[in-house]
């Protein structure tokens, strides 16, 4: 069932990658929404991180949304083995192919749902006529390819018109980069509502004592939804 409500997704770029199992339950066990996967291929982005086995093997330990962000190009021959490794939702950049709407046309092909990720020198003019094949719009407030960046403001206005555009369809305003409560009511009040956050959800805590997890995550949430 489609919502706007506030949604948190953890990426597990900032977890332990030697104990992504327990990361997962216990960020799950904390309130998570959904998981982030951040997938690069040190091509499109300057950094290298997991392939379609390491989401194999998570997905068993993941409960909530197993969200897939393909920061790779070219996209389309992968996206069988993603949807295969359990992604629920897939989504590829603007640029990362020369047939977008055939690359969110295959996504949904393969029983995924659709999403297309903006870089923040991206303008959303080409949009306009993918909104029938999107489920989710994920707008880079960093530019990919690491974890820890500084927010950039200029998307904030970018979310607005975004959120304009989309009008009453069922899709999702996603905001990938610097969230912190500070950031997260920003990007809420003009419009988003699926908030992926790495080292402001994970710091301070540990699979040992994840406690930290849950209060950042509450932190974030209460103040993206006090803006609303």
């Amino acid at each position: 069932m489609f919502d706007r409500s506030i949604k948190i997704a953890p990426s597990i770029l900032s977890a332990d990658f030697a104990n992504f199992g327990k990361e997962i339950e216990a960020i799950e066990t904390e309130g998570c929404d959904w998981v982030h996967v951040d997938v690069m291929d040190g091509h499109f982005v300057p950094n290298l991180t997991f392939g379609p086995p390491l989401c194999k093997a998570i997905r068993k330990h993941i409960n909530t949304v197993m969200d897939v962000h393909l920061m790779i190009s070219p996209v389309d021959p992968y996206i069988e083995a993603f949807a295969d490794a359990g992604a629920d939702v897939l989504t590829a950049h603007l640029e990362a192919g020369p047939h977008i709407h055939r690359t969110l046309q295959a996504i949904r092909g393969a029983g995924c749902k659709a999403g297309l990720a903006l870089n923040p020198a991206t303008g959303i003019e080409d949009v306009e006529y993918l909104l029938d094949m999107v489920d989710l719009i994920c707008v880079m407030t960093v530019n990919p390819g690491f974890g820890g960046q500084k927010f950039i403001h200029s998307q904030i206005d970018k979310v607005k018109k975004l959120r304009a555009m989309i009008g009453d369809r069922p899709i999702h305003i996603e905001i990938d980069g610097g969230i912190t409560p500070e950031t997260a009511p920003l990007m809420a009040a003009a419009g988003a509502d699926v908030l992926v956050a790495g080292s402001a959800v994970f710091k301070g805590g540990s699979v040992d004592n994840p406690a930290p997890y849950g209060d950042n995550i509450r932190s974030i949430r209460a103040a993206a939804e006090a803006a609303l």
